[in-house]
């Protein structure tokens, strides 16, 4: 199989991708995958110290990536985001919704702010980015891909994240709705699905027990690594490999979901 051919089907040359989140680490990892397959990326996030961090190890491969400061609660933040990246990059063809946060809180402790907070991050601002983004790739008329990061919760609750799996079983539904509407517009719309990897997000709720449960329950018998994520994203991001790729939950689990018993 020649290099050329490769790159033919999986090059990002010339491609702007826009990573909400891309300041965390599995969305990080997604983002230097881009950058090193030739697209200009942009880190959206509030820690600039993670940031800069990124940042360096995409341009230490000789890749292209800038960092926007941003609180993306609230739709007029996505909108400032898109208007800032047509100012400098000039476009958006690829959009990943990254933006997350978990709890263990059992259930009958969780408070109103609580499952506000964590539905804020992870449903409501993928269903802003998208309906932000969305607009613009669709009212463009060159296609585009959204990669929404879902979740194995999304697929199967899991136990002790009550509030993390509902958002997450929304993400995945909003996708696939999103998928259907838009395919005619060449705007593709999956979800990357991680298994258990380690994250910032997470740690708090990987107890050893947890852990021992997660090993048991995962024929590869180990967590995923960041950058594991990379080829799915990039499947999901080219549109020459993906071209037909919508409404996909492509998992990443080491065999996780294939696991009953």
């Amino acid at each position: 199989m020649s290099q050329a051919f490769l790159e033919s089907l999986f090059s990002l040359s010339g491609k702007v991708a826009v990573v909400i989140g891309g300041t965390g680490e599995l969305c990080g990892a997604m983002a230097e995958g881009m950058a090193g397959a030739g697209a200009e990326v942009v880190l959206v996030g509030r820690n600039k110290e993670k940031a800069d961090s990124r940042l360096a190890k995409i341009a230490a491969v000789g890749g292209k990536a800038w960092f926007l400061e941003a609180d993306v609660s609230e739709k007029p933040s996505f909108e400032d985001v898109l208007r800032k990246v047509l100012e400098k990059s000039g476009k958006v063809d690829i959009v990943v919704n990254g933006a997350g946060v978990n709890s263990a809180t059992p259930f009958f402790d969780i408070s109103e702010d609580e499952y506000r907070k964590i539905f804020d991050l992870n449903y409501k601002s993928v269903f802003q980015g998208c309906q932000v983004f969305g607009k613009y790739l669709v009212e463009r008329g060159e296609g585009g891909s959204i990669i929404n990061l879902g979740s194995m919760s999304g697929v199967i609750p899991l136990s002790r994240v009550f509030s993390y799996s509902a958002s997450k079983a929304a993400v995945h539904n909003l996708s696939k709705n999103l998928a259907r509407e838009w395919a005619s517009r060449k705007v593709r719309v999956n979800t990357l699905v991680p298994g258990f990897f380690p994250a910032e997000q997470n740690r708090k709720v990987l107890t050893p027990d947890r852990v021992e449960k997660i090993m048991n329950h995962t024929p590869a018998a180990r967590f995923g690594e960041a950058h594991e994520l990379i080829g799915a994203t990039l499947l999901l991001a080219s549109d020459k490999a993906g071209s037909f790729i919508t409404g996909l939950e492509l998992i990443v689990d080491g065999g996780f979901s294939s696991m009953t018993l």
